[in-house]
């Protein structure tokens, strides 16, 4: 039965990534299962024995695109350790480099999975963009707790702020064809947002 399972989990997986794959090359329109069973090396029958549909795929996806931008943003938060405005520099500085190895298909995969106009796909999406904002004025909401961001500062406001300058910067990145070094790029915004937010 644990065998089974792992093997369900596997599988699933190589469906999943296969689909992050065709989204990132074509666009969300001209997924099919059919494509994402050829990417695998199985059959669409296979497919279906994991999934229900083209649809709950992407759900699946949109969970596991979730997970890894929420984990990127606490990898630098201690139990009982102060966040200061030096951990979230580190903390999105190496949350830039994951989006970098990433190639930055989360945030694509997001924009196309909106664009197909399913709703409840897109009320998955705004759920895991809101998360997202969250996780980001939690670590503000740390950093004005220790004493090194400014005490009235509109926590909602910058991190919403906070995730446009991240989201943007990925697009124009990926548009670009990756023709400028993310990090440095983000780097400079970095400086800009820091000054604002900083308690002097």
């Amino acid at each position: 039965m644990a065998v089974k399972k792992q093997n369900t989990e596997v599988r699933q997986q190589q469906i999943i990534n296969a689909a992050r794959i065709l989204i990132f090359k074509y666009g969300s329109e001209h997924l099919t299962v059919k494509k994402i069973a050829a990417q695998v090396g199985i059959s669409e029958a296979a497919i279906y024995r994991h999934f229900t549909s083209k649809k709950s795929i992407l759900s699946f996806l949109m969970d596991h695109i979730e997970e890894s931008l929420l984990a990127d943003l606490a990898k630098e938060i201690t139990d009982g350790q102060p966040i200061t405005i030096e951990t979230i520099e580190k903390t999105i500085h190496n949350h830039f480099s994951a989006i970098d190895l990433r190639k930055g298909i989360s945030f694509q995969v997001i924009a196309e999975i909106i664009s197909l106009g399913d709703k409840g796909l897109n009320k998955k999406a705004y759920q895991t963009i809101s998360r997202y904002i969250q996780g980001l004025k939690a670590l503000l909401a740390g950093a004005v707790q220790s004493g090194s961001v400014r005490e009235d500062l509109d926590l909602e406001a910058a991190a919403t702020l906070f995730f446009g300058l991240i989201q943007g910067l990925v697009n124009i990145w990926s548009l670009s064809n990756s023709s400028f070094k993310l990090i440095d790029q983000y780097t400079l915004l970095w400086q800009v947002y820091r000054e604002a937010i900083i308690r002097r």
